[in-house]
């Protein structure tokens, strides 16, 4: 374990490749078989409807708006069974704070999809768990037991950005505070849920300010050992309206060195995800030598990132190449990081 003031000055250090290698030392004293594992495994989003207004998204649409939707559960249903049909394991289900869904349509559509399909429900970041109880009027312990009851498996760890009020009221003000994120993940993990803990980065912020995300992350992990991965990717700005403020993004330098960091200071997650969504499949690659262990999913479907201008894909035989050149054994997992099969 490093102190916060060593991990800053490791992001500072102009010595990529002893960054690099330090991550990576962590990373073979976690993952001593070599492997790097993917996902088969779909976005979902159920609807695109709003009302937290986020600078950095430009996939919601406000309420009434002609190009807002809400999926029929059939539609879905059909996205489900060509996930099933490629191979997939489980589906990433997630989408905008809709102020009408109360929890019942939640239930109906997780005993829905449970009732037809063996697929493992990875679904509803924080804001959306903050939303469904609000909405519905309960409290968010009974909400995540009843969506748990009625099917969720695991949460994922989006609508984190960055764990830091000053950040996230300027780039998402009316979205739930760090406080109620913390609050759902500690729930699910009291509960006896595993989640998955993000981070976004690149948004104006400061290297203090990633810090105090990381530490947060780190003590939750500590208290509850709940976190199966910690996944940072960077900030599209094309099409959102932050892009106006924020003139750069991050560069493949910096993601590498962010990734090395997540590795190095949150030992405590066995999991780090090299993300190729956003910085492409070259730098995802390097970020195998950075401390990755894991490269993501396939993206049978994608509609969040890409609406914000990155159109990067990926087959599994070309996260399988990427991942044996590199120098790893490739492996398929669930969403739970296990790597049972036999491939």
């Amino acid at each position: 374990m490093i102190t916060r003031k060593q991990a800053i000055e490791l992001f500072e250090s102009p010595d990529l490749a002893g960054i690099g290698m330090e991550a990576d030392a962590v990373r073979r004293r976690l993952h001593p078989e070599g492997v790097v594992s993917y996902i088969i495994d779909r976005n979902v989003n159920y609807t695109n409807f709003c009302t937290e207004y986020c600078s950095f998204c430009a996939f919601y649409r406000p309420m009434g708006h002609k190009e807002g939707y809400i999926l029929p559960f059939e539609t879905i249903y059909d996205k489900i069974q060509e996930t099933v049909d490629l191979g997939g394991t489980g589906i990433l289900m997630q989408g905008g704070l809709h102020p009408d869904l109360k929890i019942e349509w939640y239930e109906d559509l997780l005993q829905g999809i449970k009732k037809r399909f063996d697929i493992w429900c990875h679904c509803f970041s924080a804001p959306e768990i903050v939303n469904i109880a609000e909405v519905s009027r309960l409290p968010l312990r009974e909400t995540i037991a009843r969506l748990r009851d009625a099917g969720l498996d695991s949460i994922p760890g989006g609508g984190a950005e960055i764990l830091d009020d000053s950040v996230r009221h300027r780039i998402s003000r009316l979205k739930c505070t760090v406080q109620d994120w913390i609050d759902v993940h500690r729930t699910a993990h009291s509960l006896g849920m595993r989640t998955t803990a993000t981070m976004m980065f690149g948004t104006g912020e400061t290297i203090e300010h990633r810090m105090n995300h990381f530490e947060i992350v780190r003590q939750i992990q500590e208290d509850t050992g709940g976190f199966t991965a910690f996944i940072p990717w960077f900030f599209q700005r094309e099409y959102t309206s932050l892009g106006r403020f924020v003139k750069e993004e991050a560069t493949a330098v910096e993601y590498l060195k962010m990734l090395a960091l997540s590795r190095v200071y949150l030992d405590n997650i066995l999991n780090v995800q090299a993300s190729w969504v956003t910085p492409g499949l070259k730098v995802c690659q390097l970020g195998l030598r950075f401390g990755g262990n894991d490269v993501g999913s396939i993206m049978i479907e994608e509609n969040v990132v890409s609406a914000a201008g990155t159109h990067h894909k990926a087959t599994e035989e070309q996260l399988r190449r990427l991942i044996r050149d590199a120098g790893f054994v490739p492996k398929q997992r669930d969403t739970l990081y296990r790597t049972y099969f036999l491939n």
